[in-house]
């Protein structure tokens, strides 16, 4: 399937009914009195966020603002890919691809839109086994995959001059579309750029203070928070079969990176519920699989046009190591509020920020 069909976000009621009929017969856990998050998270803390997403969560709502924007699928490399195309009433405006990350979805972009359709052409994408693009029936769909795949969606839509924004593992994405499609990309701009001290000592040398800083937010989150990243990349169907039967399971996966206060309650719920409705669970988790063991994974530093914005309460880019590996570092934003999904909780400083970098463009 080449073309491109419409869509609109409908579920099932029955599917409704199943979800609320799972959450109120949910088998939970036990937990250590006086623990608290020692362990993950509280049990108390996720039975009264799933009290909330049976009681008072409003999925009809999420699919109205959903349905509001135009959204499509199509079929790439024989799997699909739903996307919102919001275009900019400006013909001349300059087409930008929003890119989310895990575990995430499009909802991570859905509050910045009326900030950008002025002066951009929007196409947000569901990464090949999120969401509405559905599960990916085959093996190898990696960021580099991805990446060739959403160039062929822009190429496919008539753009042949576009940017590229992401986040989380939009921030992998991203870049790599920079590097699949140099003709036609003309920028790429994310919040996070994932570079690492090689093990070489001379890098250590002359760091500054707020750089060992950096380094120690990164060494306390791969401590203490990074283990669903190190079982989705060895084993990502042993925790599909959990998060695919169980509601409650996936609300708690979702929370350990999603969880109050740093986004509200119900963006959680719209991309948990996401999740749970697609049964995209177990496919989203394989793209850690896919990365890590992928072998044509590029080399060698990028040289097209580069920006980031960096936010006080997510990952924390270190200069010194992304101008190592990104040559063509032209924009370097850091902002003194604003947390991992900035499009949802600051989506006024990071529009304006990509209005200032693709305005270098």
């Amino acid at each position: 399937m080449t073309e491109i069909r419409e869509f609109r976000v409908a579920v099932d009621e029955a599917d409704v009914d199943e979800l609320l009929l799972r959450l109120a017969r949910t088998r939970w856990t036990d937990q250590v009195p006086g623990a608290g998050s020692r362990y993950g998270d509280d049990v108390a803390d996720v039975r009264e966020v799933a009290r909330y997403w049976a009681e008072e969560f409003d999925w009809r709502a999420v699919e109205a603002r959903l349905n509001s924007y135009p959204q499509f699928l199509t079929e790439i490399d024989g799997t699909g890919v739903h996307f919102l195309h919001v275009r900019s009433a400006n013909p001349e405006a300059l087409p930008v691809v929003l890119i989310h990350g895990w575990p995430g979805s499009v909802m991570e972009f859905v509050d910045v839109i009326e900030h950008l359709r002025e002066d951009f052409h929007l196409v947000i994408p569901s990464i090949p086994g999120f969401g509405f693009s559905g599960p990916t029936t085959g093996t190898g769909w990696h960021s580099g995959r991805i990446a060739a795949a959403f160039a062929e969606l822009m190429a496919r839509l008539g753009y042949e001059r576009y940017g590229v924004h992401g986040n989380d593992a939009g921030a992998l994405i991203g870049p790599e579309m920079g590097r699949v499609d140099p003709e036609h990309v003309v920028g790429v701009h994310v919040t996070q750029i994932f570079s690492f001290p090689s093990g070489d000592p001379a890098e250590m040398e002359g760091l500054t203070q707020d750089d060992h800083r950096r380094l120690g937010v990164l060494q306390n989150f791969w401590e203490s928070m990074s283990g669903y990243a190190k079982l989705q990349q060895s084993r990502p169907q042993n925790v599909a079969f959990a998060l695919a039967d169980s509601p409650a399971g996936q609300l708690a996966w979702t929370m350990q990176l999603m969880g109050e206060p740093a986004v509200t309650r119900d963006f959680l719920l719209a991309n948990v519920s996401i999740y749970w409705f697609t049964t995209t669970a177990g496919s989203s988790a394989r793209l850690y699989y896919e990365d890590a063991h992928r072998e044509d994974a590029p080399h060698g530093p990028t040289t097209f046009p580069m920006g980031v914005a960096v936010f006080p309460d997510d990952f924390q880019t270190i200069r010194r190591f992304a101008e190592r590996d990104h040559h063509n570092l032209v924009h370097w934003s850091e902002f003194p509020t604003g947390g991992h999904y900035s499009g949802h909780d600051s989506p006024a400083l990071l529009a304006g920020d990509l209005k200032v970098f693709f305005a270098k463009m």
